[in-house]
């Protein structure tokens, strides 16, 4: 029988709705992230860099893009005879056949494929974070511990810990109590979302918990382990690690890359982040164009100026365009003479001729303002702006537009434009 010491579930079917638009057609952990990554590729590769050579990786919303980029998993070496990379769509079933109502109901309709691996323990964790974390780490920590149950955690600033699911240790890393994004924390560590479970441990919760509706791991499995009266650990770390869950939190994190001395360092050479690496030919960088405080991804075409950006694989900036404070995915193209401020251009969108991106004076967002909202203009893949037009702050834009979807040539900030039905 195959016998793994430890294998990793990775969530990733996750909708990402405060994303926006970037998530209209492609699941979260596949957006594009510092010009040539996508975001599943930073927990994949603490995987394969934590010496974790099988994953499930459970998909859900909008899975093509994320099982393309994946494929057998061979940028990441897990293309494996034995174990590898999985993908773990829900599936029909004899009898009860549902979606992933929860993170652990997820995790528990997939009981078959970690039984085939008889492992000893069981790491979960989520598609859609950036950081770099040793999970062998935190099993000799688990071991040492004799947990159950280990949970990773984080300090937060006091005053944001209401934000988070907040745990009570003791001074030897033993949990006494959980608060659920509380009002009054009594302690600033923060759980991320990456647990270790003892592999029996976590199969009889899960089986107990089955009929559970939207059974989910902070809110029923850890609560229920704590119960039973199980040994739960705070595995506390204190690297970087970002949460990209909103526009806001995403574009911040893309521009930390291009610190003169970043936080969040990708070119550690013990420590490397993988991705699916596209056949395309170098970047270029013509006479006349200007580029300070950038990250530009291979195929790129640069003609204008561009400062303090991130541009991805394959993007056309061309003569004359003036991109400031903004994230280009790959393939778009900015037309000569626009000029881009605090934009996020999802792949293969094309702004058009002298037209105008995030300008003008800051308004809420009328649509969703909780959403576009930190004073950023959000062009959706595939969109089409035509020339001679102005786009304001905290707007969005889907679809092919054409002059007359702007009146007077104009999107006032705090205005969306739906041509794609992306917005709704």
């Amino acid at each position: 029988m195959i016998k793994k010491e430890m294998i990793a579930m990775l969530l990733a079917g996750g909708q990402g709705s405060r994303l926006g638009v970037l998530t209209a057609k492609v699941a979260k952990p596949a957006v594009a992230f510092g010009g040539k990554y996508r975001i599943i590729d930073f927990p994949l590769s603490n995987c394969i860099n934590s010496g974790i050579d099988t994953v499930g990786v459970l998909t859900q919303y909008q899975p093509l893009r994320l099982n393309t980029h994946i494929g057998i998993g061979i940028p990441w070496d897990l293309d494996k005879n034995v174990g590898g990379v999985s993908i773990l769509p829900p599936y029909e079933k004899v009898g009860k056949t549902e979606w992933y109502t929860g993170t652990a109901n997820a995790i528990y309709q997939n009981l078959a494929y970690m039984e085939s691996f008889n492992p000893d323990y069981v790491l979960i964790l989520s598609g859609d974070h950036i950081y770099k974390m040793d999970y062998e780490v935190m099993l000799d920590y688990h071991k040492a511990h004799n947990a159950d149950v280990s949970i990773a955690v984080m300090p937060v600033p006091k005053e944001e810990a209401s934000r988070f699911g907040i745990v009570v240790a003791d001074e030897s890393g033993k949990i006494v109590e959980f608060q659920e994004k509380p009002k009054e924390p009594k302690s600033n560590l923060a759980s991320m979302g990456i647990y270790i479970f003892s592999w029996p441990i976590l199969k009889e919760a899960l089986i107990t918990l089955a009929e559970q509706s939207n059974c989910d791991f902070g809110k029923h499995v850890i609560p229920y382990c704590h119960q039973k009266g199980e040994t739960l650990v705070a595995y506390e770390y204190n690297g970087y690690w970002k949460d990209v869950g909103t526009l806001g939190s995403y574009w911040e994190a893309n521009m930390e890359l291009i610190d003169i001395i970043p936080e969040f360092n990708l070119y550690e050479e013990f420590w490397k982040i993988y991705t699916k690496n596209e056949i395309i030919p170098p970047q270029y960088i013509s006479e006349e164009a200007k580029v300070e405080r950038c990250l530009i991804g291979d195929g790129t075409e640069i003609y204008g100026e561009v400062t303090n950006s991130i541009i991805g694989c394959g993007a056309v900036i061309e003569k004359g365009a003036v991109v400031k404070d903004s994230i280009i995915m790959e393939n778009a193209v900015i037309r000569e003479g626009a000029v881009l401020d605090k934009a996020i251009v999802a792949e293969n969108a094309e702004i058009g001729a002298r037209s105008q991106i995030g300008t003008g004076e800051e308004a809420p967002n009328k649509l969703k303002p909780a959403v576009y909202a930190f004073g950023l203009a959000v062009i959706a893949e595939n969109t089409v702006i035509p020339p001679d037009v102005k786009v304001g702050k905290n707007t969005a834009v889907a679809g092919v537009t054409v002059r007359e979807d702007y009146p007077g040539g104009i999107l006032a900030s705090g205005e969306t434009l739906d041509k794609a039905g992306d917005l709704s």
